[in-house]
């Protein structure tokens, strides 16, 4: 009797181990949904790389003890591609997926999951927002299933804006935008920014264009240099910020840029020596912070010939690890779960993953191109050139309200 007590004791005692541990060793599946071919295919093949990097640092060390691998699909920036991809995706049993470019491809992924989950008890799929900045999808479109590790449109125009109320050669500016939803929020929050913080600036034009679509952009410059415009502001990514930039440089407009993307695939190499001084971004991150990030860079640059800018995907799978651990789990439902609220440690210090509409809380910082030099020495694209740090905004500063009534499941 006593000795089948201490059996079962000793079983009970062995189950509660495995368990707590039971994620060790697993290997993690992430299906990347996003473009590798067309215009912006350079910028995907970037990132898709970049998801490949991390997913092999990751594995060498993460608190829970699992390997990641990265499954990559070509959606050619097509929402039905992406539903396409998704339901090939789960076929494979894959239940964590990362998307970033385009936000309308995200809405056509967070419905498919969504309804997926429902349809699909204990077959939850969880899905990482690395760089789709539309506000939306963490205020009146919030979902469960959705996290998103880059700042949203408005937390970055927060950040631009406050940085902008101090520019005083700023007195004319123009909005050009791509023609969805992330240009349209840009354009809106730029708006509103400025009349609180600047009222005296004049937005003397605004326009968008097609995204993904435009080859020359040389008629929009024409348009920005007769309006008077002393300053454009853009959130253009990918092949249409280099282009835009490309159009800006023949075309003979010097006035400022402020941006999103200006460190993004081929929009250096389209800038040059030229715009110094002038061409401003706002980013989570920048090609000089110390620590991790510059090892990481410098080894995805031995590795690839080309540079690590999308910081999101560090700050994915070290918060991704940690709720892991957390949870004693991979399960996409006990590891969201543990994911509400987390506060972790990533390459720009604390950062928290707001409970309420699954927003990671970050700092965000301002930088201008510039000549690159013995303190800021990194060089994108061999250009000669850089984007140095001139601002730092802490979470609290960056950090935009939410209308978000997140469902949670039962």
């Amino acid at each position: 009797m006593k000795f089948a007590v201490k059996m079962l004791a000793g079983a009970a005692m062995a189950t509660l181990l495995f368990s707590a541990h039971a994620q060790k060793g697993e290997t993690v599946k992430i299906a990347l949904i996003d473009p590798q071919t067309g215009l912006m295919g350079p910028l995907g093949t970037n990132q898709m790389r970049s998801w490949q990097y991390m997913a092999e640092e990751f594995s060498k060390n993460n608190p829970a003890g699992v390997k990641f691998e990265i499954v990559a699909f070509d959606n050619k920036l097509s929402p039905a591609e992406s539903a396409t991809a998704l339901k090939a995706a789960i076929d494979q049993g894959i239940r964590y997926v990362a998307q970033g470019n385009g936000s309308a491809v995200l809405a056509a992924l967070v419905d498919g999951i969504s309804k997926h989950n429902d349809r699909n008890p204990g077959k939850e799929v969880m899905l990482l927002n690395y760089a789709a900045v539309d506000p939306d999808f963490t205020n009146s479109k919030c979902n469960y299933w959705h996290f998103r590790f880059d700042a949203d449109t408005t937390m970055k125009m927060e950040a631009l804006t406050t940085f902008m109320k101090d520019q005083k050669d700023v007195h004319k500016v123009f909005l050009l935008n791509q023609n969805y939803s992330h240009g349209h929020q840009v354009a809106k929050f730029a708006k509103e920014g400025l009349a609180r913080k600047r009222p005296d600036v004049q937005i003397v034009g605004e326009d968008l264009h097609p995204l993904g679509q435009v080859r020359d952009f040389a008629p929009y410059v024409a348009k920005i240099k007769a309006s008077g415009a002393d300053t454009v502001i853009t959130g253009n990514w990918g092949s249409d910020l280099a282009l835009l930039i490309k159009a800006a440089k023949e075309g003979g407009y010097d006035g400022k840029f402020f941006t999103y993307y200006t460190g993004v695939t081929g929009t250096p190499t389209a800038l040059g020596n030229t715009g110094e001084g002038k061409v401003y971004q706002v980013a989570y991150s920048h090609y000089h912070m110390p620590g991790e990030m510059a090892k990481w860079m410098q080894g995805f640059k031995a590795k690839f010939k080309d540079d690590f800018f999308t910081g999101a995907v560090a700050h994915a799978f070290s918060g991704l690890s940690q709720a892991m651990a957390n949870a004693k789990s991979t399960d996409p439902v006990k590891v969201a779960k543990a994911f509400e609220g987390l506060k972790y440690k990533s390459f720009s210090g604390e950062v928290e993953m707001r409970k309420a509409d699954h927003q990671l809380q970050q700092p965000l910082y301002i930088t201008r191109w510039q000549k690159a030099d013995a303190k800021h020495a990194y060089s994108p694209e061999n250009t000669g050139m850089t984007l140095v740090p001139v601002a730092e905004y802490p979470n609290y500063v960056s950090s935009t309200p939410t209308s978000c009534a997140m469902k949670r499941p039962s």
